[in-house]
């Protein structure tokens, strides 16, 4: 797995896109978020159907035409730095191939923000645009605009990578050892369900995957880690690092259940990382390469995030 581009970091007046390519969004929640990012001397533009509602599906934010077409626009548009995810909840799926990839690529790279169900689109623009992107929090999510770790990483990310090259909680090992690699991932049961599609990479051969999920039973994830076992997608994988499991099956129910499903790939493996949904979650760079301390709990990048 090669390394990606990595776009251009923000500056004080970068023009940066919310975007709702997922659920609806709360406007008050999407006010906070705005708040947050011209508290940094950031220039948000909401997209126009940011708080739509899909008229028969009330768990999208507006059609998938529209959705795909603010991602789009705001993409395309030489005045916008950065595209942001307002929220995650279902829809990427929905709206992926309805993009112009051959016109996102002409755009030129731009850093995108955002996690859970947008990693269907952290998979379409590595595979699709080559880009590093951005697993993290988002701008109308809770646990951004209530809790300040959360920006503070967010924020040094965008505007200083090179101050946050070491990430890590210090988590335990489930497989101790060392690994270097590219980083990848997102949420467990999206990367399954992205499995065969035409923007899905073929396997995490060479990378240094991270995994979590939210509200699924200790049997849903089972499935997942199966689903990708079986299609042979963790082949040649170097490390694993297992983010948060947030109302999911207690944790003392899925360690035996993750250790069983990833142990025997002989990579390390290292527990309660920090990232996903979960307080004060990490920001965490897919497509750069780096080394994973299982027993330390560390991931260090070989370059800042961004340029």
């Amino acid at each position: 797995m090669k390394e990606l581009v990595r776009p251009h970091r923000l500056a004080a007046g970068a023009r940066v896109a919310v975007v709702a390519p997922s659920g609806p969004v709360p406007e008050e929640r999407l006010e906070a978020g705005l708040d947050v990012l011209r508290g940094w001397d950031l220039d948000p533009v909401v997209a126009p159907h940011v708080l739509d509602r899909h008229g028969e599906f009330d768990y999208l934010a507006g059609t998938d035409a529209d959705r795909a077409a603010d991602f789009q626009s705001a993409w395309c548009d030489p005045t916008v730095d950065a595209v942001l995810c307002a929220r995650g909840g279902y829809g990427v799926q929905r709206m992926t191939d309805l993009l112009d990839w051959d016109a996102l690529r002409a755009a030129g790279p731009k850093v995108f923000v955002g996690f859970s169900d947008t990693t269907a689109l952290h998979e379409a623009i590595a595979t699709r645009l080559g880009l590093v992107t951005l697993h993290g929090p988002m701008a109308a999510g809770i646990d951004f605009v209530k809790n300040q770790r959360a920006q503070d990483h967010l924020r040094a990310t965008l505007f200083a990578p090179e101050t946050v090259r070491t990430l890590g909680s210090g988590g335990p090992a489930l497989v101790p050892g060392r690994a270097r690699g590219v980083t990848l991932g997102g949420c467990l049961c999206l990367l399954a369900a992205d499995r065969g599609t035409p923007h899905a990479r073929p396997s995490a051969a060479g990378g240094l995957l991270c995994l979590e999920d939210v509200g699924e039973e200790a049997y849903r994830l089972d499935r997942y880690l199966t689903q990708l076992l079986r299609a042979g997608w963790f082949e040649g994988v170097r490390g694993i690092l297992l983010g948060s499991w947030e109302k999911c099956a207690p944790y003392e129910r899925l360690r035996p259940l993750l250790a069983d499903r990833l142990a025997p790939l002989g990579v390390p493996v290292v527990e309660e990382f920090g990232f996903g949904h979960c307080a004060g979650a990490l920001t965490v760079p897919f497509g750069v390469a780096a080394e994973l301390d299982a027993e330390a709990g560390t991931l260090t990048l070989e370059e800042p995030a961004l340029r």
